[in-house]
């Protein structure tokens, strides 16, 4: 419950800030280069370290990955379709294809499913979602980006992202104990995320510009709320072996969330239709607290 009253407490607060006139209006821009480059990488190099390649972390964390890359082509497909511009195309590719699966996922996980679904929730979240940003986002953000430039620039951009160079780091000192002193400095840094992340979207919120946004809005949102879990829970029903029923209702509802704030700090970063990826954030966020329940109760219907 405290992570939903900070994240209203974080959005109000940015939009009231916006309104008032305190903050610059490219004040975004400072949050969003903060947790790129201090606050994302301290989470990555907390909460990677560690990990063992089980079976089930490799099912739970590839969740992520497999939506992510349906989502790319859908959204490269469906937006030459309705002729949207690139710019619209690459962000929905972020934000629409990752979803919310930590600050929003985690208390929902812990609600809907119980304490014993949070681990693998952060499975999910670190080893997916994270990992799957900080590398084949990355990448689309680079090909999205990279009209004029050549190929030896687009694959800089990818290997000098923050959060990916403390994923190299997290798996190079993957048997290497932190020290007390360093895992307290990550946790303090790492829980800027949300934050930071949350009062940057609540900035650039403007709900007048639904009207303008209302297609590719809703390509995204239909991908991300109701085709991501339908895809991965017609995987659990068409497996001749599907994984145990407990992890496959955690995978779904994480499948479920709502866009990811991270990804969309990213896209804005690079000026990837700011105007969408804020109202895909907020309107997406809002909409998930009621389609995730549902989708929960679905699993329970079909689950043999």
């Amino acid at each position: 419950m405290i992570n939903f009253i900070l994240l209203i407490i974080c959005f109000v607060s940015g939009m009231a800030l916006r309104q008032s006139g305190k903050f610059p209006a490219d004040a975004h821009v400072t949050l969003n280069t903060v947790v790129i480059y201090i606050s994302l990488p301290a989470l990555i190099l907390l909460h990677l370290h560690g990990f063992a390649l089980t079976r089930t972390v490799l099912y739970a964390a590839a969740m992520p990955w497999c939506l992510f890359l349906i989502g790319a082509g859908l959204f490269f497909v469906a937006g030459r379709l309705a002729r949207l511009r690139l710019e619209s195309m690459a962000a929905l590719t972020l934000v629409g294809g990752l979803g919310n699966t930590s600050f929003v996922g985690i208390p929902l996980v812990e609600a809907l499913h119980g304490d014993d679904g949070v681990p693998l929730a952060v499975v999910i979240d670190q080893a997916g979602t994270y990992l799957t940003l900080s590398t084949l986002g990355m990448l689309a953000v680079a090909i999205y980006t990279s009209t004029g430039k050549s190929a030896s620039a687009t694959i800089k951009k990818v290997l000098t992202f923050p959060p990916f160079l403390a994923v190299c780091a997290a798996a190079l000192l993957i048997h290497v104990q932190y020290p007390a002193w360093s895992q307290q400095l990550l946790q303090r840094l790492s829980d800027t995320v949300a934050p930071l992340a949350v009062l940057s979207v609540g900035c650039q919120m403007r709900l007048a510009g639904i009207g303008d946004n209302l297609k590719p809005l809703g390509i995204g949102l239909l991908y991300k709320l109701v085709l991501c879990p339908l895809l991965v829970l017609a995987a659990y029903l068409l497996l001749s072996s599907p994984p145990d029923a407990s992890q496959s209702h955690v995978v779904l509802l994480e499948s479920a969330m709502g866009p990811q704030i991270g990804a969309g700090i990213v896209a804005t970063q690079h000026n990837l239709d700011p105007e969408l990826v804020t109202l895909m954030i907020g309107v997406g966020t809002v909409l998930a607290l009621v389609t995730v329940p549902l989708w929960s109760l679905m699993f329970q219907l079909v689950h043999p």
